[in-house]
């Protein structure tokens, strides 16, 4: 495969940019190599600056639901552009994507637009601060909720990629107030609330973890978590930037049936386009300036193109009922092709291969994973044309554009890589 135009690309961008990528796993530290510099998307396609194809399941870190350039997307910002841009103005549009927000997440009652998940994120646990006058926050290791300075505590995703446990740059005193437990362990958790519990504002969480690869909750864990912090009075952070409008139109939080107080949103709500919201309980939301006294603001804040484009995916998602359905079944067949001894975790669209056995059920399971077995799994599927995330701690994702002979394709390459492991082991 030529990869000589993405070499010399990779060459020219370390010199102007750190790592010569403006976000850290796109630079394949976790698995070695160069990484393709991209030029063209098509569907469940991607293609590199020297003409490689790939078959994509990184589709923006989640947020092409409909796969690259969906046409109700294209159409919709094509219109938008005749317009303007920026306004720093409130718009028409922005009220049309929270009710389509609203009416779909069963917590959200309100909801703030913001221009990301590390925004939305940092918003939420500033407001639940604010609401409850308490200052501690419960997450879990491995959890990433974008580069907040409390939260880059144990955070998984590039961070685990990159083995740093913490980052360069936080003062002591904001990791200080950051309480972190295993994922699903409600008796670790129970245990923090009994020592700290009035002083914890929230406890923020991915329902569905995917920053330390994909992990699913455990049965009766979110429940649990639900019922912990309403006893001693805090509040609970659905941190739905990944999972919200993939896992169902109502996020993880409809699918699993538990309400949290507050959600953060992001990827799949502007169509590949920076935005992203926090939302929840009208009491609490009222809080946010300048209905109330806790401060938040952003000058691209519900930009026009961004909310536009938002509104075209929720409306194609809500006028196809089927799609959730189509969209399991395609992961279905790509994990159903993951031999015996290797763990492989999955909901709905999401998925993760991990190099060992099973099962995965938070982060320390994950750091056992063999990282040298991944890369070179990864570098075998990416020869063959399937790109999957640079990173054992990463999801993968489906997209309603992934064909049959597309999910089929993949299943045929992961066989063939793992007959090939245990032809050379004998």
């Amino acid at each position: 495969m030529n990869t000589a135009q993405s070499e010399a690309l990779f060459a020219r961008a370390q010199s102007l940019i750190p790592g010569g990528v403006n976000s850290p796993v796109r630079a394949f530290r976790g698995v070695g190599g160069t990484p393709r510099f991209i030029a063209r998307g098509e569907g469940s396609h991607i293609v590199d600056v020297d003409g490689n194809e790939y078959i994509d399941y990184v589709c923006s870190w989640g947020p092409l639901l409909f796969g690259h350039r969906p046409r109700a997307a294209i159409e919709a910002l094509q219109s938008v552009l005749e317009l303007g841009t920026s306004f720093g103005a409130p718009t028409a549009r922005e009220i049309e994507l929270a009710e389509l927000i609203t009416d779909a997440v069963p917590s959200i009652a309100m909801v703030r637009l913001v221009n990301s998940g590390t925004e939305a994120c940092m918003s939420a646990i500033r407001v639940a601060r604010g609401f409850t006058g308490r200052e501690l926050v419960v997450k879990c290791e491995g959890c990433y909720h974008g580069h907040v300075d409390s939260l880059l505590v144990k955070a998984g995703s590039g961070i685990a990629t990159l083995a740093l446990p913490d980052t360069a740059g936080v003062p002591q005193c904001f990791a200080g107030t950051t309480i972190t437990i295993p994922f699903n362990d409600l008796d670790r958790a129970e245990d923090a609330f009994r020592e700290y519990g009035d002083r914890i504002a929230a406890f923020i969480v991915e329902p569905v973890a995917g920053n330390m690869g994909c992990i699913a909750p455990s049965p009766g864990y979110l429940e649990g978590l639900r019922d912990l912090t309403t006893k001693y009075g805090a509040l609970l952070v659905f941190d739905e930037v990944m999972t919200g409008f993939r896992l169902s139109r109502g996020g993880a939080q409809q699918l699993y049936g538990v309400t949290p107080d507050l959600t953060t949103l992001g990827k799949i709500i502007g169509g590949g386009l920076p935005i992203a919201a926090y939302g929840g309980r009208a009491d609490i939301m009222s809080q946010v300036a300048p209905a109330g006294p806790i401060y938040q603001a952003g000058t691209l804040s519900g930009n026009p193109l961004a909310v536009t484009a938002g509104i075209a995916m929720l409306k194609q998602i809500e006028a196809e009922p089927g799609l959730y359905a189509q969209l399991e079944q395609s992961t279905a067949q790509i994990a159903a092709n993951v031999p015996e001894g290797i763990a492989v975790n999955w909901v709905g669209s999401m998925f993760t291969i991990f190099f060992q056995q099973g099962p995965v059920r938070n982060y320390d399971d994950a750091r056992r994973s063999d990282r040298e077995q991944f890369s070179r799994f990864f570098h075998f599927l990416l020869d063959r044309g399937v790109y999957l995330p640079p990173s054992q701690f990463e999801a993968a994702f489906v997209s309603s554009a992934h064909t049959a002979h597309d999910t089929g394709y993949t299943a045929t390459a992961i066989a063939e890589f793992f007959s090939e492991q245990h032809a050379e082991a004998l």
